[in-house]
């Protein structure tokens, strides 16, 4: 596997930390007056055939057929109940609450990762990382789960365990990916997920009976710019920029856009979208990424496992 620059590199880690961090507000205005399945299958699905198309325009070749196979796996996978999730959620869940969630993505890798023998067992120091990680989620999910008088709330409850769900399979088909049969160009093999995932999408839309009263004629201002957005920037710069570093880099390095994410989206939806942030969030919020940071600190300190040796897995760090 040919060796990508420094450049094309810290520009991929560059996307992936600011621009998945402002998504969360781009998903919340977009379904303002867009179904969110169907949004988010759309938006995925045309971002799927422009990327193929720019792919192949340049020379990558015909993806093999056994190649689609495993495109659909991961973007089931990623788009379908991860990035689904999120836009689902985010009818009752605000932004940056949703963002610290999703943030738990390199708990969930390094549990996985040990559960399937592609990582070595947690040390110490991981172990500390991972309570304090869920520690931090029990402390954002009891805040949360109440209003101001104290009853239930079912809907924020359940867009939480929508996002916690997400995550975890989310993170699965990441780990997925590092061995999946994908097409030589990232960004075709981009392009192919994104259809598949994009495609699952609209198929969960129409199942839920999401086209039902819908308009097009409705779509506000906001809704439509949020929804462009997302499509140009979001998806076409943003995913395949995911997937390149995945295949270039340690998950454990690639999972440091969980540091940032949270914190832009935070900024980002107390600024536009009139959130608040509580000392209870805040001290949730620095448990989870306190202890991101502690697990892939010492995930990068552990030796390369025997799997990654094998397949050449690069450190994108060197």
């Amino acid at each position: 596997m040919e060796r990508p620059s420094k450049f094309s590199i810290l520009a991929a880690f560059a996307a992936l930390y600011l621009i998945w961090g402002s998504t969360y507000l781009g998903i919340f205005f977009a379904i303002q007056s867009i179904p969110p399945f169907l949004m988010a299958g759309v938006r995925f699905f045309l971002a799927g055939i422009i990327m193929y198309a720019i792919a192949r325009f340049q020379g990558a070749p015909r993806p093999d057929p056994v190649t689609w196979r495993d495109a659909l796996i991961v973007g089931a996978c990623l788009l379908l109940f991860g990035n689904g999730g999120v836009t689902v959620a985010e009818k009752w869940v605000p932004t940056g609450l949703a963002a610290l969630l999703v943030a738990t993505v390199p708990i969930y890798i390094a549990l996985l990762g040990w559960i399937t023998g592609t990582a070595p067992r947690p040390t110490l120091m991981v172990w500390l990382g991972l309570v304090g990680g869920f520690m931090g989620v029990g402390l954002l999910v009891g805040s949360a789960l109440t209003n101001s008088s104290g009853s239930p709330n079912e809907h924020l409850a359940l867009g939480m365990a929508i996002l916690l769900f997400g995550s975890l399979v989310w993170s699965a088909g990441s780990l997925y990916s590092r061995r999946a049969r994908n097409a030589p160009s990232p960004f075709l093999a981009a392009g192919q997920q994104m259809l598949c995932g994009g495609a699952l999408l609209i198929l969960g839309g129409v199942a839920f009976g999401e086209y039902r009263g819908f308009d097009p004629r409705q779509i506000t201002m906001p809704s439509a710019m949020a929804f462009v957005y997302l499509v140009l920037i979001g998806s076409l710069v943003g995913f395949p920029a995911y997937i390149f570093l995945l295949r270039h880099c340690d998950p454990a390095k690639v999972a440091t856009y969980a540091y940032v994410n949270p914190i832009v989206a935070v900024l980002l939806g107390t600024a536009f979208a009139g959130e608040t942030l509580t000392m209870r969030t805040m001290l949730g919020a620095g448990l989870i990424i306190g202890s991101v940071a502690v697990v892939i600190t010492a995930q990068q300190m552990t030796p390369k496992t025997a799997i990654d040796r094998a397949i050449g897995a690069p450190d994108c760090a060197r």
